[in-house]
């Protein structure tokens, strides 16, 4: 018998996981204790209109986005970092984490899921309440640029100042930390979908172009840029001509591009300065001395680290890992909170 409660007892310990969650507007990403980073996938759930039933999530649902009959829709669930359709992400969430841990786990997880440090507390709660019900045993909400700063390898214990920038698919955080909390902060919300809408709306505008969301992120990464480079670069892109109503294929060039993300580029710098600005002597002291620190899939926009740094005299650099920098020290948090505990 007792043999038998010891068997069951490490069983439930080895199968039962700690997950840290980066629910992202653009996509969300998973880690699980032990194992690092395991999912990355955007976050986008198809459903048949006539059956009202889920017909893919994630990587499968992207494909189907502008590209599905009338009767299928995909949508995102999230929109600047907030929850707009709740019963859809409690579906997707549900979804990936039994893919991040398989379906045969003993005890249900406990998951600490990051939120932009501008949500009030009643979107704090329909996030705690949608993990809950997709099977969490423990819930732990912590603030983006907290877990920004953990998985940028920030020591964040220590009672010095280290401003992070965090440029997601919805928002945009910046805060300056220190002694595990948060000094000073805002949070826009101008961030990668932004730049994907400035680029459609300045296409449509000068090129006369009708051009789709996954079209403008590409260009967004090829020929995307914050600063005038000596050398353009050129992009081939199709989409429909608003004249003639038929396909047309057109050439876009870096500094269009930079034109066309100036009034969001600006916004993000004005963000930095608003925050520095406000903050203690002696932190703005140490950010001058550690420089400011980019994360999230805004982050690799070419030039933008450079126009922080013009814009601000402060040495401004890229996390290693910026796509993957929040939902690391989402994990990581939950690590330490246990490490604290014993």
């Amino acid at each position: 018998m007792l043999e038998r409660d010891m068997f069951w007892e490490r069983g439930s310990k080895m199968a039962s996981s700690d997950i840290g969650i980066d629910l992202g507007t653009a996509s969300i990403l998973v880690y699980v204790r032990g194992k690092g980073v395991v999912l990355k996938e955007p976050s986008v759930v198809a459903f048949d209109r006539d059956t009202n039933k889920v017909k893919a999530i994630g990587e499968e649902a992207r494909v189907l986005l502008g590209r599905s009959p009338g009767n299928i829709v995909a949508i995102r669930p999230l929109r600047k970092g907030v929850i707009s359709d709740y019963t859809v992400t409690e579906q997707m969430l549900k979804y990936f984490i039994q893919k991040a841990i398989g379906k045969l786990s003993f005890r249900k997880p406990r998951i600490s899921i990051s939120v932009p440090s501008s949500v009030t507390e009643v979107e704090k709660k329909a996030v705690e309440d949608a993990t809950y019900l997709a099977g969490a045993r423990e819930v732990q909400i912590i603030d983006e640029p907290i877990a920004a700063a953990i998985g940028a390898g920030i020591d964040v214990s220590r009672p010095c100042g280290n401003m992070i920038v965090d440029i997601g698919g919805g928002t945009c955080d910046v805060a300056v930390i220190s002694l595990n909390g948060i000094v000073v902060s805002t949070s826009i919300k101008v961030a990668g979908d932004d730049f994907d809408e400035a680029i459609i709306r300045y296409v449509r505008k000068k090129h006369n172009l009708l051009i789709g969301e996954r079209t403008a992120e590409d260009i967004k990464i090829h020929v995307g840029t914050a600063i005038e480079r000596p050398q353009q670069k050129v992009m081939e892109v199709k989409g429909r001509d608003l004249v003639t109503s038929l396909p047309k294929t057109v050439k876009i060039t870096s500094e269009e591009v930079r034109e066309a993300l100036k009034e969001a580029t600006t916004q993000i710098v004005e963000a930095v300065r608003n925050v520095l600005e406000r903050t203690p002597p002696e932190m703005a002291a140490d950010v001058v001395d550690r420089g400011i620190v980019l994360t999230g899939g805004g982050a690799l926009l070419d030039g933008l680290e450079e126009l922080i740094e013009e814009k601000t005299g402060i040495n401004t650099m890229t996390a290693e890992e910026p796509m993957t920098a929040v939902v690391v020290g989402t994990g990581r948090y939950i690590e330490l909170m246990s490490a604290e505990k014993n």
